[in-house]
């Protein structure tokens, strides 16, 4: 007796299938399958007698693992057939044998010839093995490749570990977002304290690069030792492991005591200059950051044990507890436009939204600190921002948005669009809706292709109200797309 069943096939198995062989979903012949079971080998050509004798089949996607095994023993008959609403389905026929050492491997293979007693401790750590290789069963019995197999075992036993290797192949074990410096303090402290850059897979990447299972890394080191103390910020993101940063922390504390104090105090004078404040907030932080004295704290700073950005924190915190409310939040003068950002610990700035990641209410922001231009708002995700930082970690500011939402922040919008008579009329009538103010209109029209192009210049609360009139823009009979270019 024969035993029919329909064989699940998973998702991304078959995205994975149609990269690796660069088909269509239409050519994908094994979306539909089903599996037939049966006692012996007779049998499983005497179905596929059957199954061909009914149905029309593809001759290009029939495979006979039987006479001819995969490498890993896997044995199956595999065809597929033109079915009923002419869709194409995969057949699958094996012995209830086969079916056993396709299923649970080799050792329920061997249970199974030998009939031995059942082992329910054993099962049970087959079963917890089998349901962690559960993606990769459905895939592997329609032919998944031994590398789709592997990565899926990588990524689901060693979701917390990242494994790259140095250039000759050996292999380094690393916490997940591990960075090329903790690659080299991994290999070994005097390589970390000499890193100044490194290559992954052959090209330069910033200290800051997060690893990734298989890269190879190649450290560019220094002749001699020269650790930077921003390195042991973790917000800053050098390190990951914090093994490496006690090995930075440890350097440190090696050095000359009089050159640590020294690099300490130019730290401290350099946030208070920052923060705008003056030396006699410097007991106040020596009582906060748990110091003796201020020459302890120094010392603490260029050790390693107090961060710059713990500094600029309790600067900030000191900053506000003095400060009285009716100064912290001045009443805005009428006439003056009240400025969009907070800048934590520092009074007004000039301050610029950065044109290459525009950012706006909520997103988080951060800023940079320009020469001549004030503070340039960043959104916090902006890669170019993250070139600045791994070059400069010093000029970073933390910035919030204000309260309330009265302030303004002015964005530019192109919308292209079929030209056509009112179509700058709809598109005002939509902003008076919303009811904002335009700062600017632009309209130009190519004759040729028939389009009209309208650049709006126009200030907006938040992102929610960006996002709500770029979707009623859209719904503009004519208009083709709505981009925002600041």
């Amino acid at each position: 007796a024969a035993q029919v069943y329909g064989r699940p096939k998973h998702i991304y198995s078959i995205y994975r299938k149609m990269l690796r062989k660069q088909l269509p979903f239409e050519q994908i012949f094994d979306v539909r399958a089903v599996r037939i079971i049966v006692d012996s080998v007779s049998d499983c050509y005497a179905a596929l007698g059957l199954v061909h004798g009914r149905w029309a089949y593809v001759p290009s996607e029939f495979d006979d693992y039987i006479a001819t095994p995969k490498g890993n023993l896997y044995r199956s008959i595999h065809t597929a057939i033109v079915g009923p609403d002419s869709r194409t389905v995969e057949v699958q026929i094996r012995t209830r044998e086969m079916d056993q050492h396709a299923e649970r491997g080799v050792a329920a293979h061997w249970q199974y010839k030998e009939g031995g007693a059942r082992d329910l401790g054993y099962e049970r750590k087959i079963e917890a093995v089998r349901k962690l290789l559960q993606p990769a069963e459905a895939a592997g019995a329609a032919g998944e490749s031994e590398r789709d197999f592997l990565e899926r075992m990588r990524t689901e036993l060693f979701a917390d570990r990242v494994y790259a290797l140095t250039p000759k192949g050996e292999v380094a074990d690393l916490p997940r977002g591990a960075t090329p410096l903790d690659f080299a303090y991994h290999v070994h402290s005097d390589l970390g304290h000499r890193c100044r850059g490194a290559k992954v897979n052959g090209r330069i990447v910033p200290l800051t690069h997060t690893l990734a299972n298989g890269d190879v890394v190649e450290i560019i080191a220094g002749k001699h030792p020269a650790p930077s103390r921003d390195w042991l910020a973790p917000e800053l993101g050098y390190l990951a492991s914090p093994r490496s940063r006690a090995k930075v922390r440890a350097w440190f504390r090696r050095q000359d005591s009089v050159d640590n104090r020294s690099a300490g105090r130019s730290i401290a004078e350099r946030e208070l200059l920052r923060a705008g404040a003056g030396p006699e907030m410097l007991a106040a932080l020596v009582q906060e950051l748990g110091a003796d004295h201020a020459d302890h704290l120094y010392q603490l700073l260029g050790e390693g044990a107090v961060t710059s950005t713990q500094l600029a924190q309790a600067v900030a915190r000191q900053r506000h507890r003095e400060e009285p409310a009716a100064k912290r939040r001045p009443r805005r003068e009428a006439g003056k436009r009240r400025s969009p950002v907070e800048i934590e610990g520092v009074g007004d700035l000039p301050i610029t939204f950065a044109r290459c990641c525009a950012p706006i209410r909520p997103q988080p922001i951060v800023g940079y600190v320009t020469i001549g231009r004030g503070v340039t708002i960043h959104a916090r995700d902006c890669p170019s921002l993250a070139r600045m930082l791994a070059a400069k970690p010093q000029r970073i500011l933390e910035v919030d948005w204000t309260e309330g939402d009265g302030e303004l922040l002015t964005v530019e919008l192109a919308v292209r669009a079929y030209d056509r008579r009112g179509l700058v009329r709809d598109l005002t009538d939509l902003i008076t809706q919303e009811r904002l103010s335009i700062e600017a209109l632009n309209t130009t029209t190519d004759r040729n292709a028939g389009t009209a192009h309208v650049a709006v210049r126009l200030g907006v609360h938040d992102l929610d109200q960006l996002a709500r009139l770029t979707r009623r823009f859209k719904e503009v009979p004519n208009v083709l797309t709505v981009q925002r270019t600041q």
